[in-house]
């Protein structure tokens, strides 16, 4: 490229000295022929001519050989783009390989715990698999023992001596229960006086014609000595379980009751706290489907001696006698158990058994809602004017709804395993509108006079 460049540029001078040559050469010689000097001429021309081609193909060059250098550029640009981008997801990769590190090593860290945790589980499982051992060889020894008592017969001395025991401890036994009926009395007659001291104490605060007679009263009413009260055994039937309980019968278990203006029919009693309670509602185990009628609702169904529904008739029957005590136990699938107490009252069957509650007590937050007529509502009768919902259809079983609130005793039984939100919905279960969720393993409903 250099050399063509050059040759260009020392031509016309070389031309140039050529003619002036020439010229002078003819202007000494002044004999030279016409000829010679067009031929030179001639010579010329062809020169600038190839000259001129030659120029013009070097512009052509010139042309292609920038458009190349553009085309190198470009593909420059482009390539060291792509390196940059590259640098970029090295780096990235970089970044992830060591979180990725990061990770492992933990992962490494957690299944150290976890052995040394399956470590403890396995001594653990030993450890009571050993005491499993020790309990059968100690249940063994005892049967062992067992069958040499009932093989042995014991002497008449023996005998004499055990049936005074047995006698001896009745007598105790009996001692025992009249006392705990005397100190019930006595807390019920000692509930009612400090009610008449509230209320009079309530009327003292207020100014009023009678505020001398209520001090006195109260005085009097404090300075009165403890009453012992006695129930008198009656011969008729028995209106409900706390009735049976006074009359002597001291185990739970099923009996016939007749409250007034009713026929008699067979409830379950519970003998517990010095009295005993008619229980209208018991789950277990989920061996029986409350997803049921209002027919069966209003009757009853399932086995007084394992799950069952008492029935609304029997239930309002046995209310209607006088003021009760709403009670509901609670247990979860972690064991553990809950208690709630309701003052209540129950309509008929003209009021569609309407249900309205007063907390007074409890270790669990209240999630019935108060002072509020609540309707009975089952799949085939929504009686539920509040909401379009219908409550008892989508939640299984019959219940006093009240806009779908997160209570149902009458539900599906589900078990923890259950998956979704919805399924456990339609489950067992006991929640406060705010307070944790219960999902519950067994459920208990029973009633108690007041008085």
């Amino acid at each position: 490229m250099k050399i063509i460049l050059a040759f260009l540029f020392i031509a016309p001078f070389a031309l140039a000295a050529r003619v002036e040559k020439d010229y002078f050469s003819a202007d000494s010689a002044a004999s030279h022929e016409m000829k010679s000097r067009f031929a030179m001429l001639d010579d010329v021309r062809i020169l600038a001519n190839g000259l001129l081609q030659l120029g013009h193909g070097l512009k052509d060059f010139v042309h292609k050989t920038k458009g190349q250098m553009n085309d190198i550029f470009q593909k420059l640009y482009i390539f060291d783009r792509s390196f940059y981008e590259l640098s970029l997801q090295t780096s990235e990769i970089k970044e992830e390989e060591e979180q990725l590190r990061q990770t492992t090593a933990r992962l490494q860290i957690n299944n150290e715990e976890i052995k040394n945790l399956s470590q403890e589980m396995n001594l653990k499982i030993e450890d009571l698999i050993q005491n499993k051992i020790q309990l059968q060889e100690k249940v063994w020894g005892l049967e062992d023992k067992v069958t040499k008592l009932a093989i042995i017969q014991p002497s008449t001395q023996e005998t004499k001596e055990i049936s005074s025991l047995r006698a001896f401890v009745e007598q105790q036994d009996n001692d025992i229960k009249h006392l705990l009926k005397t100190v019930e009395d006595q807390h019920m007659q000692l509930d009612r006086q400090h009610n008449q001291i509230l209320e009079l104490e309530d009327k003292v605060q207020e100014p009023s014609l009678f505020l001398f007679a209520s001090l006195i009263t109260l005085i009097e009413l404090r300075a009165q000595p403890f009453i012992w009260v006695r129930h008198p055994l009656v011969h008729s039937a028995a209106p409900d379980c706390t009735a049976l309980y006074h009359r002597g019968e001291q185990l739970s278990g099923v009996y016939t009751i007749k409250p007034k203006g009713s026929e008699a029919f067979s409830v379950y009693c519970e003998m517990k706290f010095g009295t005993a309670w008619t229980v209208i509602q018991n789950r277990v185990d989920g061996s029986l489907d409350f997803n049921q009628t209002w027919d069966a609702y209003t009757n009853g169904f399932g086995d007084l001696n394992e799950e069952f529904w008492l029935g609304l008739n029997k239930t309002y029957s046995i209310t209607r006698q006088g003021n009760y005590i709403l009670r509901i136990e609670l247990q979860d699938w972690k064991e553990n158990k809950r208690h709630i107490e309701y003052l209540f009252s129950l309509g008929g069957s003209n009021t569609n058994y309407t249900l309205q509650l007063s907390r007074i007590s409890g270790s669990i937050p209240n999630a019935l809602p108060e002072q509020t007529q609540l309707r009975f509502s089952t799949p085939d009768r929504n009686v539920d004017t509040i909401s379009d919902f219908n409550c008892p259809e989508n939640y299984l079983g019959g219940w006093w709804h009240s806009e779908c609130e997160e209570t149902n005793l009458n539900g599906k039984y589900v078990t923890p395993r259950s998956r979704g939100r919805l399924d456990r919905r339609k489950g067992l279960y006991w929640k406060p509108k705010k307070g944790r969720y219960y999902l519950l393993k067994s459920t208990k409903i029973m009633i108690h006079p007041t008085d």
